[in-house]
Formats: structure tokens, C-alpha cells, sequence
């Protein structure tokens, strides 16, 4: 669209290959250089009101309803924050084992789904290739092998997730306290006859991701990409811990802003602000304050800030990411899809583990103690960092509840790399093409996120009308402010 003073906007809408619904817009001045560039998250989901008078043992169930993707995430996530308010936050070893498992199913499945299905296409087939080819359909057509290999690891971890939640989507098998079922050995060993395969086809997909970064070091290196800080939980040694651990957060150059902070405290060191084009808050560090706190979460800050992963074979995959940067912090956007394979062969090589358990098949499901009327729970979804906290009244029914969701915490970055390749990409051009914009999408498929899972709460963003003419001229505006 042209504006009468020669001004012009684009517009992509929606950004495709994502869960959930989002634009970007991207304004150019008279000689086409960029002067704004933004996401903008365009649905919205009250979680954190409607859940309010519900009893607290239904919120394991009931926030699962936010994604069709993450539902296991959350799911643990609410089920950590409810075993703090009926006492059973020292689980079972059963339990424990149980939801380590699950998760590491969930982890296998979405980190397969999104980088096989979603994002493979620009990887393999280049960002400028046909959009006819450039999808998950070209994978099959090109490579069946490997459309396979996707479809048939997604597959497994959902095996995985059946077996411990009671279904593949929205299960049950988290309840306040511990779980309600433990593995049978049949479960088992239909998981342990598909396990040599996934860990086979695990170190390929490190391998791909690899050799990808590795070729395209030059493009990777600068392609929106830009220093930051990184947060993720670690485990008290500093190992990564995907299910529980303290809050650790670092700066550019690795060093610790703050480390091992209990889950309880961690509104005394985050915070959530709110700009009135996005439904999507903007979480920072409190120490720094909003302009410069803002961080990263997910699977690159996970490898940037753990020490080790306890894994073999994940651990040397990250030995060898690390050393492309000395030690340093990789703050390659696109090394997000490397680091994502790391953690899937780590997630195979933990399911091993979980599997030889004989804990798996233990009776001893749940645990309680003194009743409290406040519960945190923090656990690492595929996506990065997720926060569940819940306030109930003496009616035990749910009086507060915030959600700081993975992509909440990547929505800054999200918007500084969509500046940065509308910048490099646009500025200037004579000709927009497909494949220019393709790049900024490329750029937000990269942190995968997760749009309608950050869409819980309303903020202070306004209700703005506006009637345009066919010439772009604003006729008639009105805003209500909320």
C-alpha cells in the first residue's frame, strides 16, 4: 500500500509455517529504506481470566486447551504449580519418573514436528525456492527418506505421551501431587523396540543441523541475528534440566546475571511490559529494566547457558556447538535449529535412561502434605522457559493465575530479527520479491514459536478503529483505550 506522502507499508499476513496467527508489518520511507518492522499477534486467549473460580485440580486438564502443540507442556507445567498447593511437590520416584518421561516424549514429538515439517522446507530447498516446492509436501516429493524419518519420530514421541499421559493430546495422566498411572512392561518394551532407530536417526538430524549452520556460516552468522542475554532452568550441578531446576539467566558475553533462583521467586526478577500494537507482553529482567532486560529462551539459550548436558551423546554435540564460539554465547538465530537437534538426541538418550528404570513400573503414584494457597511451577517447554502461578482461596477455587509463556520471552528478539532482515533484505530494493519477505518469516520460524500459547492476557492494549480510503488516506479513527 502507498501512502498519499509516498510512504509504504507491507504486509504479511498470516506469517505461515507457525502455530497460531500473526502479521508483520514493515514500513519503508520515499527511497525504500525501512523505518519500522514489527510482529504483530492478531488473535487473543483470556487463560488467565477465565480460569479464575475453577477448582485448582482442574488446571493440569484444563490449560492444556491453550495449544494443540504444546499440551504436554503445559499440562506438567500446572500440575508443578498444583503439587505446591496440596504438598506433593516431593514426588515419587514414580511420579517423577513418569513426567520426565512424558516430557521427554513431548520434547522428541514438537522439536521433530517443527523442525522436519515447518522449517526444513527453507533449509533444504533455499529461501528464494518456489513456495510450491518450499513445504512439507516438496520434503516427501524430494526426499521420502526423510519424510519418513519426520513423520515416523513425531510419531514415537507421541507413542511416548500416550503411554504416560493416557492420550496423545490433552491426557491426564498428571495430577496434583504425583500421577495417575505408572508404565506397564508391555508400554515398555513396545517404546524399547523403536529406541535404537529414533537414536539413529536423532544423530542424523544433529548431524543436518550441523552441516547446515557449518555451510552457511557467513549467512547464519548475520542473518537476523544479534547479541543477548539467555534464560533458561538448570539443575543444582549447572547440568541442563528440561523438568525442574532454578532460574539461571546470562548476559551477551556468558556471564551470570543470576543463577539457581527458586521458582517461587521469580516475579522478584521478571517482569512483563506491554506496548499497544501487540497482544503479546514483553518480559525483562528487573535488574536491567525494560529497554535492555529483554532476553532469549529455547533451545540456544538452553545450550548457551547450561555447563553440561548429561547425555553422551548430546553432550558431545554440544561441545562441538560450543567450540564455533570459543565458549562464548552462540547468539545465531539460526543456530536455533542445531541446538533444537541437540536436544532431541538428548531427549532419546534420557527416554533410554527412563525406559531401563524399574521405577517406571512402581505402585507408589502419589504424594501430599500441608495445604498451601499459592503454587509456582516452571518447567522448559520445546520453545523455551514456561511459567505457572496460581493463587486459590479457601473455597480452593482459583483466584489469580499468570502465565509467562516461552514465546512471551522471545518477543522482543522475534522483533529485532524481523528488523534486522527487513533492513538487510528490503532497504533499498528496487523489487520485493516472495523470497525477500519469505526471510523475515524464515527468521521468526526460527525461535518456532507459539502464538496463540502467548495470547492469554489482554494488557493495557487499546481497541483502535480506523476506516481507510481507497487511496490509503485515514478517514475516521476512534480508540478505546482498555
Amino acid at each position: 500500500m502507498v501512502s498519499p506522502q509516498g510512504k509504504r507499508r507491507i504486509e504479511i499476513s498470516p506469517v505461515t509455517r507457525v502455530e497460531g496467527h500473526g502479521k508483520v508489518t514493515i514500513h519503508l520511507d520515499e527511497d525504500n529504506r525501512v523505518t519500522q518492522a514489527r510482529l504483530h499477534i492478531v488473535e487473543f486467549r483470556g487463560f488467565e481470566r477465565f480460569i479464575q473460580g475453577r477448582p485448582f485440580w482442574e488446571m493440569p486438564v484444563a490449560v492444556q486447551r491453550l495449544c494443540g502443540i504444546c499440551p504436554v507442556s503445559h499440562h506438567l507445567c500446572a500440575a508443578k504449580a498444583v503439587d505446591h498447593i496440596v504438598g506433593g511437590e516431593n514426588l515419587t520416584p514414580t511420579a517423577e519418573k513418569m513426567r520426565r518421561l512424558m516430557h521427554y516424549g513431548q520434547m522428541f514429538q514438537s522439536h521433530s514436528l517443527h523442525f522436519f515439517h515447518l522449517a526444513s522446507p527453507d533449509l533444504l530447498f533455499g529461501f528464494d525456492a518456489d513456495p510450491a516446492t518450499r513445504n512439507v509436501v516438496g520434503i516427501i516429493r524430494s526426499n521420502k527418506p526423510l519424510a519418513y524419518q519426520a513423520i515416523m519420530m513425531r510419531k514415537f514421541g507421541q507413542e511416548v505421551i500416550r503411554a504416560t499421559a493416557g492420550k496423545k493430546i490433552h491426557g491426564t495422566g498428571a495430577i496434583p501431587g504425583g500421577i495417575n498411572k505408572n508404565l506397564s512392561v508391555a508400554e515398555r518394551d513396545a517404546l524399547l523396540a523403536e529406541l535404537e532407530t529414533m537414536k539413529k536417526w536423532s544423530r542424523e538430524a544433529v548431524e543436518l543441523a550441523r552441516r547446515y549452520t557449518l555451510d552457511n556460516l557467513e549467512e547464519v552468522g548475520r542473518f537476523a541475528s544479534f547479541d543477548s542475554s539467555y534464560m533458561s532452568i538448570i539443575r543444582s550441578d549447572g547440568a541442563m534440566d528440561l523438568y525442574n531446576g532454578g532460574l539461571r539467566a546470562i548476559d551477551r558475553d556468558g556471564k551470570t546475571i543470576f543463577d539457581h533462583v527458586p521458582n517461587e521467586r521469580y516475579l522478584d526478577y521478571i517482569a512483563e511490559g506491554v506496548r499497544d500494537w501487540s497482544y503479546m507482553k514483553f518480559p525483562f529482567f528487573t535488574s536491567i529494566g525494560e529497554e535492555d532486560g529483554w532476553y532469549r529462551v529455547g533451545p540456544l539459550a538452553r545450550v548457551n547457558a547450561c555447563d553440561f548436558i548429561d547425555t553422551p551423546g548430546a553432550e558431545a554435540a554440544r561441545k562441538e556447538f560450543k567450540s564455533l564460539t570459543g565458549g562464548k554465547p552462540n547468539h545465531m538465530t539460526m543456530a536455533y535449529h542445531w541446538a533444537r537437534m541437540i536436544e532431541v538426541l538428548h531427549s532419546i538418550e534420557a527416554i533410554e535412561k527412563l525406559l531401563a528404570d524399574p521405577d517406571l513400573q512402581g505402585t507408589d503414584l502419589v504424594a501430599s502434605g500441608p495445604r498451601r494457597r499459592e503454587g509456582v511451577g516452571i518447567i522448559e517447554a520445546p520453545r523455551g522457559t514456561l511459567f505457572h502461578h496460581y493463587r486459590v482461596g479457601d473455597d480452593d477455587l482459583v483466584t489469580m493465575c499468570n502465565l509467562i509463556v516461552s514465546t512471551t520471552s522471545n518477543n522482543e528478539a522475534m522483533n529485532r530479527s524481523v528488523r534486522r532482515v527487513a533492513e538487510d533484505c528490503l532497504s533499498g530494493a528496487a523489487e520485493i520479491t516472495e523470497g525477500m519477505l519469505n526471510r523475515i518469516e524464515v527468521a521468526i520460524r526460527a525461535y518456532d514459536p507459539c502464538l496463540s500459547c502467548a495470547t492469554h492476557a489482554l494488557g493495557r492494549m487499546p481497541l483502535i478503529a480506523e476506516l481507510v480510503s481507497a487511496d490509503g488516506r485515514v478517514i475516521d479513527r476512534k480508540v478505546k483505550e482498555s
